[in-house]
């Protein structure tokens, strides 16, 4: 290890240092007598620039700095789920039980358990040929997630020992591999690998299936695939962080991974609350069973934020690489931003708009780059995809925020919030004008080869009369409702009956939670169909009044309140309403 340093300049989390011998950008140290721990992340001649993730109170000049040789990275193996762990991946439940409620500065614990033992069972044999990737065993995680024990990514060779079945230790040899310099490379159920290097991958590929969500205006009109990225900008209270957790509990994805960066003790307090005790949908099992939490709440040091997202993502590749489906939720991205900015400011760089660094889209775009559907290394030949769905809290809700702007040029699809859909108690409170997927062809072809051949149509058809709605209701503020002809008057009525019956969602009740992708067919199509037979049956010069009193679409407005056993298939949905109407000709004759 390279010799110490000392403080020069203490400047809230950012530390101005010197003396280091061959300092590396990204190399964690300890700073102080409380050995608080810090990262380089700037060097000019003899000085180096050091973002403390602890806070610096009493930290004077003079003080030691010792390297520690790493950089900031992770410790991947089995025991991630099921728990929560600040920005740079410290366990808070066991630093609460070592260190009291109130974290001591400096004080540490490793965030794997080292005494815990977990029964590996091997995959592989000795004298293959192994390389980065590589199954080489696996071990029980929990009732949901079977870890995969993987050759590290740098590592190739032929696999010359590999203990039995048994009880071992993250730490303990459980595989020895003979590398093309002839030495024997130990391996064990854990590894490391640095937060700010994507780990590698065979290839990404294209794909169009989608991550349902059990949310119908996502699912439907907005969708996003596996491996996809998304952005849920909004104002306070339009409902963000909500639409994070409905993400989190119901997407169709193997593990979830949800960063709260910067966000309010209590909202992440009432993840920890809610999450453990929620049930899996898919496996009738506790949800945290496959669901790892990264806080780093509003009165955590702010460095700490940027750790948190890396942190975050390096733990999402880690189980795509096991050939899951992972799906990453950050909350919210604007803190991110906003604590790069401090940063920037205290190094004294030319501040690009509104103050943010000028490499502020940048560092974005790279962190969404690292989404994708993957060919993974090693052996079996496996794919996996981790999803980035990114909520951005803009002041004021304004839209041209730089953090909003750099995050629409990085992600595929825009659910933007609205506030007067919130004020108006309409939950989600995602507007339909504005907000737009780009894999909204993709997997239209998707949903029409494997569900309904009509499904996209059924969808623009939804879209046209939505956007419809919105021209009349410029004029019905002209010149009145009882203006408008009875087709007009139609439309306005299917554009509220798609708002309140299908758009709308509610989150806190147990049956309208979710939504599976059948009943969210029968509702639409069956919004669509009396439309169509009511505005036909106008065009005819039947009475409205009449028509649009029929007590189907009663029966269609309760179909979201129906349990999904109880929810008709669209076949008896369409022959009630075919009848229904039918009756009603009958009785006027």
């Amino acid at each position: 290890m390279h010799g110490q340093g000392y403080v020069v300049r203490v400047a809230g989390p950012l530390v101005t240092a010197k003396g280091l011998e061959k300092p590396m950008m990204y190399e964690v140290v300890r700073v102080g007598e409380l050995k608080l721990f810090g990262e380089i992340i700037g060097i000019e001649k003899d000085l180096v620039y050091i973002q403390v993730y602890e806070d610096t109170n009493g930290l004077r000049p003079g003080e030691t700095v010792e390297p520690t040789g790493q950089l900031l990275s992770v410790e991947l193996g089995p025991g991630l789920t099921n728990n929560i762990f600040d920005g740079i991946q410290r366990p808070l439940e066991r630093l609460r039980e070592e260190s009291g409620e109130f974290l001591a500065r400096g004080f540490s614990v490793n965030a794997l358990d080292r005494q815990r033992k977990w029964h590996f069972v091997p995959l592989a044999e000795a004298g293959v040929e192994v390389e980065g990737g590589s199954f080489l065993g696996e071990v029980i995680e929990s009732s949901t997630v079977v870890h995969k024990i993987m050759v590290p990514p740098n590592v190739k060779g032929t696999l010359q020992w590999i203990a039995g079945e048994g009880e071992y230790t993250v730490e303990e040899c459980i595989a020895k591999v003979e590398l093309p310099n002839g030495t024997l490379q130990e391996l064990q159920l854990m590894q490391r690998w640095p937060v700010r290097i994507p780990r590698p991958v065979k290839e990404k590929v294209f794909t169009d299936v989608p991550m349902l969500t059990g949310q119908r205006i996502l699912d439907v009109f907005f969708p996003v695939i596996k491996g996809g990225t998304a952005c849920v900008p909004g104002p306070f209270g339009s409902g963000k962080t909500v639409i994070q957790h409905q993400l989190a509990k119901w997407s169709d994805v193997d593990v979830v991974v949800y960063v709260g960066c910067g966000e309010r003790g209590n909202e992440m307090t009432e993840v920890l609350i809610e999450f453990p005790e929620l049930k899996d949908p898919r496996t009738g099992g506790p949800l945290m069973d496959r669901t790892i939490l990264v806080a780093n709440t509003s009165n955590m040091p702010v460095a700490a934020r940027e750790a948190s997202v890396f942190t975050g993502i390096a733990i999402a590749e880690y189980y795509r690489d096991m050939g899951y489906d992972v799906a990453l939720m950050a909350d919210s991205t604007s803190r991110w931003a906003e604590a790069m900015r401090e940063i920037s400011t205290r190094l004294e760089e030319m501040p690009g708009e509104e103050g943010y660094p000028a490499y502020l889209a940048s560092r974005i775009s790279a962190f969404y780059e690292r989404s994708g559907f993957v060919k993974c290394l090693g052996s079996p030949e496996r794919t996996g995809s981790v999803t980035v769905i990114g909520a951005v809290s803009p002041p004021g809700g304004d839209l041209s925020d730089p953090v909003v702007q750099a995050t629409l040029r990085s992600v595929q699809v825009f659910w933007g919030l609205d506030q007067d859909l919130a004020f108006a108690r309409h939950f989600p409170a995602i507007n339909w004008l504005n907000s737009y997927s780009l894999y909204l062809d993709r997997i239209g072809e998707y949903y029409n080869k494997s569900f309904a051949p009509d499904w996209l149509k059924k969808r623009n058809e939804a879209m046209v009369i939505l956007q419809r709605e919105s021209e009349l209701l410029e004029l019905v503020r002209l010149v009145g409702y009882d203006a408008l002809s009875t087709e007009e008057q139609l439309f306005l009525e299917t554009a509220r009956s798609l708002r309140e019956d299908f758009l709308q969602q509610d989150a806190f009740d147990d049956v309208d939670s979710y939504c599976s992708l059948r009943k969210q067919y029968v509702i639409l199509s069956s919004i669509l169909l009396v439309h169509e037979i009511i505005l036909d049956r106008i065009r005819k010069g039947e009475d409205y009044g009449s028509l649009i009193a029929n007590p189907i679409r009663e029966h269609i407005s309760q179909l979201r309140w129906l349990k999904e056993e109880e929810v008709p298939d669209w076949k008896q949905m369409q022959d009630s309403i075919l009848k229904s109407f039918s009756e009603e000709v009958k009785a006027h004759d």
